[in-house]
């Protein structure tokens, strides 16, 4: 399919569009299946570019993947896991940073594993140090080649007391996914507590593992000799419900989110009120609309949940163009974020980016030169621009713009919006978007 979308602006999205499982929590769960010794079956599976790499990358090392697409279900079956060749890893991978997590389940059953130069959004620093780190710390010897990290387990990886220096989601993760096979107890103290997080110890406490969560971010996990499989829906993307919701703030819509939960979303639904956005919650989903009149300027932070989420700043920022007098947007998660407002700017946007931490506390970023923090005037009416996407929610956040905007833009690289939204020029057909994949 072409990498190219044109998008003819100025229409308020309206209608009705489903969101399936998280992309944050069920390519996790498919890599927790290979820790199994039989079957797992996970439904509300979305048809996005993560699951079809995860499961390319299950397959190389042996595991039988059946596909029920149109349900979203996935049965995996794990009993024949084997060591995949480097060289089809590195080529099945491409920008994907998900084959890190693949070392702890991979060092359980094979003793070894291989990992190769690791992608992803560049949206910051994403060091896998915190990774490596954990393996060590459970006995894995770690050995740097040129093509990527080589790892072995001489013998049966032991449980550890681990701190981490801030709650990565992805430190956490790995964490959970060694220690639960691991011998002995794991304590996990600085952890992140991210819905899909929680997730993800649910899909593993039925798999047979021991794990508890104490409220001051401490996580212990006991270690079991076996896990069997599991059968698990997963949780709803609530990234996904936000951008859909702040496109339906920024081009005056009204858009049912059917999927979206409310327990997940709470930090977004309270920023999305004080901008002056409408919501109805029912037990199906979530309506998002434009209730009339001037949206209004706020002051956010970015923060680990259960504060507001990184990935939802993108695309409401787009929105907040449109509000009117200055917001404010503090980013503590990812310092190099904001680099997406430059395409903004172009469009007619007034932002201005600082280095400053600019909100109600200092960050880690504070005294590290990087601008990430931004101020927003406006209502500035977008003009038609051509775009490129840079990573997967600064691209959904240009589509956003480019809906909202007079005249048609032009948006190039959007298979990256494929990786995270799943069918998304199928849902703006449904809303009544105008535009044309090239």
């Amino acid at each position: 399919m072409s990498d190219l979308l044109h998008v003819d602006g100025g229409t308020p999205l309206h209608g009705e569009i489903t969101v399936r499982g998280a992309k944050n929590f069920v390519s996790k769960a498919m890599v927790a299946s290979l820790l199994g010794e039989t079957t797992s079956v996970l439904r509300n599976v979305p048809q996005i570019r993560d699951v079809a790499v995860v499961t390319g990358l299950l397959e190389l090392h042996g595991v039988r993947v059946t596909a029920d697409a149109a349900g979203g279900t996935l049965e995996l079956d794990p009993s024949a896991v084997e060591q995949a060749h480097v060289a089809d890893i590195d080529a099945h991978a491409g920008s994907s940073r998900i084959p890190i997590l693949f070392c702890g389940p991979l060092l359980h059953r094979l003793g070894e594993a291989f990992i190769p130069d690791l992608g992803g959004c560049r949206i910051g620093d994403r060091p896998i140090n915190y990774h490596l780190d954990i393996l060590r710390q459970f006995g894995a010897v770690v050995e740097k080649r040129a093509d990527g990290l080589a790892l072995r387990a001489p013998r049966r990886l032991q449980g550890a007391k681990i701190s981490l220096p801030y709650p990565s989601v992805g430190a956490t993760e790995q964490l959970l996914l060694t220690a639960v096979r691991a011998e002995g107890i794991t304590e996990l103290s600085g952890a992140a507590i991210e819905p899909e997080i929680m997730d993800l110890i649910n899909v593993l406490q039925k798999m047979g593992a021991i794990i508890s969560v104490d409220t001051d971010r401490v996580i212990r996990i006991e270690g079991v000799e076996r896990l069997t499989g599991f059968t698990h829906t997963a949780l709803s993307d609530r990234i996904e419900a936000a951008s859909w919701a702040s496109a339906a703030l920024a081009t005056c819509g009204d858009v049912f989110v059917r999927g979206a939960t409310q327990p997940e979303m709470i930090a977004f639904l309270n920023t999305f009120r004080k901008v002056g956005g409408g919501f109805d919650i029912t037990d199906d989903g979530i309506r998002f609309f434009h209730p009339g009149g001037d949206l209004k300027p706020i002051v956010l932070e970015t923060d680990v949940h259960p504060g507001f989420m990184t990935d939802w700043q993108q695309p409401l920022v787009v929105a907040l163009t449109q509000a009117k007098g200055l917001s404010i947007v503090h980013e503590t998660v990812y310092e190099n974020r904001f680099g997406f407002t430059k395409a903004l700017r172009g469009m007619g946007a007034t932002i201005q980016v600082h280095k400053e931490c600019l909100g109600g506390r200092p960050c880690r970023f504070g005294q590290r030169n990087f601008y990430h923090s931004a101020v927003i005037s406006g209502p500035t009416p977008l003009h038609a621009a051509e775009v490129e996407v840079p990573d997967l929610r600064g691209g959904f956040s240009y589509l956003i713009a480019a809906l909202a905007a007079q005249g048609r833009s032009a948006v190039r690289g959007i298979g990256i919006i494929d990786r995270g939204y799943e069918h998304f020029t199928d849902k703006l057909s449904a809303l009544g978007a105008r535009f044309e994949r090239a």
